[in-house]
């Protein structure tokens, strides 16, 4: 009965943390390019008290072990890169991927981070950067005078600038892709870090090496289905409360044992 209070114990435990990362998941079902995650479990050892194949004093031997298992405990939090939403905003500066792929951003201090969250700007320098003013990498540089921009679905850019009846271009966005999305570490600001789960960067042009395409003036959104992390959240509620329910009826046992005289 001991045993069952701690195995009841990181059953709680162990779906009180699903329930956080539903709650995050509900929490980003408006961000731009967030991508939900759900939480990965797998038993712990168990306690073997008569090994398969053990003679039996009555002669032959037993064909099963006699185990008793010690629990569950969260292994892993693995995030789905399935394709969000695509909302058409009419921002020129607005772009979502149409497939597999990240934009490569320069944070502050120099390191890369990668993101969905075409979401972007130009900053006082005329430098394309995110929300946060962090650099796209490579550098796209609009001229002050720029009257329009254009983005194709190649990652080209370009801009109409006055007195010229061609179109500029500035330069070319390109994507990343990695062997293993899953292991890429969130680091908040919309942006993942590179891991050596994810293995290293792969860097091309949109639509080549099973790269998805730019779409102008849409935003990617959020991968998560409110109506999915509510099942999910009332499937781990009512888990919870089973393994309440075990360690309510292991006390009421050890009650029962202690009142005998």
């Amino acid at each position: 009965m001991i045993r069952s209070l701690y195995t009841a114990a990181t059953g709680m435990d162990a779906q009180q943390t699903k329930m956080d990362t539903i709650a995050n998941n509900l929490a980003n079902a408006s961000t731009t390019g967030f991508k939900k995650s759900r939480a990965d479990f797998e038993d712990l050892m168990s306690e073997t008290i008569r090994a398969p194949q053990q003679v039996d004093p009555r002669g032959g031997t037993q064909p099963a072990p006699l185990q008793v298992g010690m629990g569950v405990r969260t292994v892993s939090t693995t995030r789905s890169f399935g394709q969000g939403e695509a909302v058409q905003t009419g921002n020129e500066l607005d772009v979502s991927i149409e497939g597999a792929g990240f934009f490569r951003i320069q944070r502050p201090n120099g390191e890369f981070a990668y993101t969905r969250a075409g979401a972007f700007r130009i900053d006082a320098d005329g430098r394309l950067v995110t929300q946060r003013g962090e650099l796209v990498d490579p550098a796209i540089n609009v001229p002050r005078e720029a009257l329009a921009i254009t983005i194709a679905t190649d990652g080209t850019v370009t801009a109409r600038v006055p007195d010229r009846v061609a179109p500029t271009e500035l330069g070319k966005l390109e994507l990343t892709m990695f062997q293993n999305p899953a292991g890429l570490e969130a680091i908040g600001g919309n942006l993942f870090a590179e891991t050596s789960a994810s293995g290293a960067p792969v860097f091309a042009r949109p639509g080549e090496m099973g790269l998805g395409s730019i779409n102008q003036g849409f935003l990617e959104t959020s991968n998560v289905k409110a109506v999915e992390e509510m099942v999910a959240m009332i499937s781990t509620q009512r888990s919870y409360e089973l393994n309440s329910k075990v360690i309510q009826t292991a006390d009421q046992m050890l009650q029962r044992l202690s009142s005998i005289r």
